[in-house]
């Protein structure tokens, strides 16, 4: 038995090549995809079936490109139209080499979710591992809001159904394989730990020990989790399948004058440099984006319908950065800047800048009674845990629709956790015409490292 699960990092999601024999099957598989075709070849494997557990929604599935390259067969859940593929129903077997799959039908997350249990026939009868796509995570369980909230209560009373009648009772000591880790956006606390059986999680998911059912209803219903609005176009993709890639796109090496005509043509400019590098000097309107925040916030406040310029900090990133968007379904990147923000000042393009401001210096110019703006752009929880006296809460993310909430008249004062996602606020105010922004180095970590208070 060939086993490897392929983390993908910033949406932290999970898939799976299996292989027994000289076949495999791959579970919930990335779109670039070459990663399981390069396995198959190592290990003299043919890529027979291709398994999903839902219609995802934070990123594009990559089954039809891996199907294109294997002609292996697509299998996912019944109750939805998809335009590709097989539908697998509740208790249908999949056998490949020694190892056989039973289907489990899983609603829930979703109505058409999936879980996979797997017998290795050598062994024994026993199921040995559990894919539960995003049903059930280690340390949490998956969100029940993606129909809206009058659809919530029934979806976790059908995720209780699944966990408790179907999945637990497969037996303590099954390995368990979910669809993300943490840091995913499909479920609200999911573990670090990357490693865990139906046995530990019964006892130490917290989610689980909610045994009664009216009581798991009622913690799930009272959730609060963002919905990104990219999420629409990623289950559009994963259910009627992405356009094909065929391969990695190449963006073109534009020159500075190259690279101001295409932004001619209404072409959206991401910068993937650091906070600090681009309050300095950066392409006036661009947006900011650090490199390992694109999977997270690029669904925000990228557009599908236009083209797309990079800036990146070094041309070696430009590869990671690529990846990052065709896994969210951006395909229309146009190039990227030789020589990055450099070459384009040297070539006396016109640059644009923000202020960044010390915690220090910001504490100061509060004792002094300046007149500020001061606008935390985290997470509602962050926000409740504490936040700096008089400050006004927007979540960067629904920065964009709530602009005539921010005065123009006075110094607007931006932070967040570490001054990653403030940037990201910082250059969409800059691009709406806010001029006097300053982004707080540090933010909320640096302010209470000084030993400076907050409030709830």
């Amino acid at each position: 038995m060939i086993f490897e699960r392929i983390k993908s990092e910033g949406l932290a999601h999970l898939s799976y090549f299996i292989g027994s024999g000289n076949e495999a099957v791959v579970i919930d598989p990335r779109r670039d995809c070459e990663v399981y075709t390069d396995i198959a070849r190592r290990e003299g494997m043919r890529i027979k079936h291709i398994l999903e557990t839902h219609r995802n929604e934070d990123y594009v599935i990559g089954s039809k490109e891996l199907q294109n390259l294997t002609g292996a067969d697509i299998y996912h859940g019944p109750g939805l139209d998809f335009k590709y593929g097989n539908t697998l129903e509740d208790g249908q077997e999949i056998v490949f080499g020694s190892l056989k799959i039973t289907a489990l039908h899983t609603p829930g997350h979703t109505d058409e979710s999936m879980s996979y249990a797997l017998i290795d026939l050598d062994a024994g009868d026993e199921v040995i591992m559990v894919f539960t796509g995003d049903a059930l995570f280690i340390g949490d369980v998956g969100r029940t809001d993606l129909y809206g909230p009058e659809e919530a209560s029934r979806l976790a009373g059908n995720l209780y159904d699944s966990i408790f009648k179907k999945i637990l009772s497969l037996g303590d000591e099954v390995i368990l394989h979910p669809a993300h880790g943490a840091g995913s956006v499909c479920g609200g606390a999911i573990s670090e730990r990357e490693h865990s059986t139906l046995g530990l999680e019964r006892h130490q998911n917290p989610a689980l020990q909610k045994t009664d059912k009216n009581d798991f209803i009622r913690y799930k219903t009272q959730e609060k989790m963002e919905f990104p609005p990219y999420f629409k176009m990623m289950e559009k993709y994963n259910l009627e399948g992405p356009p094909l890639l065929h391969d990695l796109p190449v963006p073109e090496l534009l020159s500075p004058g190259e690279f101001s005509e295409i932004m001619k043509d209404s072409a959206v400019v991401l910068d993937t440099r650091m906070p600090h590098s681009f309050g300095g000097a950066h392409i006036k309107d661009s947006f900011s984006i650090w490199l390992e925040g694109i999977p997270s916030f690029a669904g925000w406040v990228l557009p599908y319908d236009k083209k797309i310029l990079l800036v990146t900090e070094e041309q070696e990133q430009l590869e990671t950065a690529v990846r990052y968007l065709v896994r969210l379904g951006y395909d229309n990147i146009a190039g990227f800047l030789n020589g990055g923000i450099g070459a384009w000042y040297i070539d006396a393009q016109p640059v644009d800048g923000f202020n960044l401001i010390s915690v220090h210096d910001l504490k100061d110019r509060l004792e002094k009674g300046e007149t500020m703006f001061i606008l935390d752009v985290r997470s509602d929880e962050e926000w409740e845990e504490g936040h700096i006296q008089d400050a006004t809460h927007i979540y960067v993310g629904h920065l964009e629709e709530n602009l005539d909430k921010i005065p123009g008249d006075c110094r607007i004062i931006v932070y967040c956790g570490t001054g990653r996602r403030s940037n990201i606020a910082a250059s969409i105010l800059k691009k709406h015409g806010f001029n006097r922004i300053y982004n707080v180095l540090g933010s909320m970590t640096a302010w209470k490292s000084a030993g400076y208070e907050v409030v709830e």
